[in-house]
């Protein structure tokens, strides 16, 4: 564990790291809903929070067609706190799962329609007083908070070590994303493109 996790909170971990990538990639967000991204973040870390336990022990996903045919199913308030569990998957799944995603039956498109329709729904359930505002700037930014993610979570693989760096680098090779050759640049696992100064 790095020393900078374990002087910070996880909270106050991930709002650097947050501030840090939005400013990178010029993504400007309301502060409450950095502080929602902030938190989704810590709760994440857990997988228990991310996966459900099987009854044979293993954790499993729903996947996102059954969370949405549910809430369609469901009172209004149950309705919400399902969606809003649906736009916080796929929001962390396109996020820090993008690479796998790539082969997969669904890809990342799928991912980001339905957690940006699912917060989309919150926002037009939620009372105007609450966090509609966040659930709104989520559904219309949701490519853009994804790809914040995706850095946050490159990041992190390879400052992990070796086989989270290599992770990175594969994703890299696949996609030519950016994003992932300026985490590998600032990692000094590669050299900056011609022209550019590291930062």
């Amino acid at each position: 564990m790095s020393q900078l996790v374990a002087s910070l909170s996880l909270k106050e971990f991930f709002k650097s790291l947050l501030d840090e990538v939005t400013s990178r990639q010029r993504v400007t967000l309301e502060e409450v809903t950095e502080f929602y991204l902030v938190n989704l973040l810590a709760e994440f870390a857990s997988t228990d929070n991310l996966f459900d336990r099987q009854e044979d022990g293993r954790r499993a996903r729903e996947p996102l067609a059954v969370l949405y045919h549910q809430a369609l199913q469901q009172e209004r308030e149950a309705r919400i706190k399902t969606l809003r569990r649906l736009g916080d998957v796929s929001l962390y799944t396109v996020g820090f799962f993008s690479g796998a995603l790539q082969g997969g039956v669904v890809g990342p498109d799928y991912y980001i329609q339905m957690g940006g329709t699912a917060y989309g729904q919150v926002a037009d359930l939620s009372p105007r007083a609450g966090f509609a505002g966040v659930y709104r700037e989520l559904r219309d930014k949701f490519r853009a908070v994804a790809e914040v993610l995706e850095e946050i979570a490159a990041r992190g693989m390879v400052q992990a070590g070796p086989s989270g760096a290599l992770k990175v680098y594969e994703t890299w090779a696949r996609t030519g994303s950016d994003r992932l050759e300026r985490v590998l640049v600032d990692a000094g696992m590669m050299p900056a493109p011609k022209g550019q100064l590291p930062n």
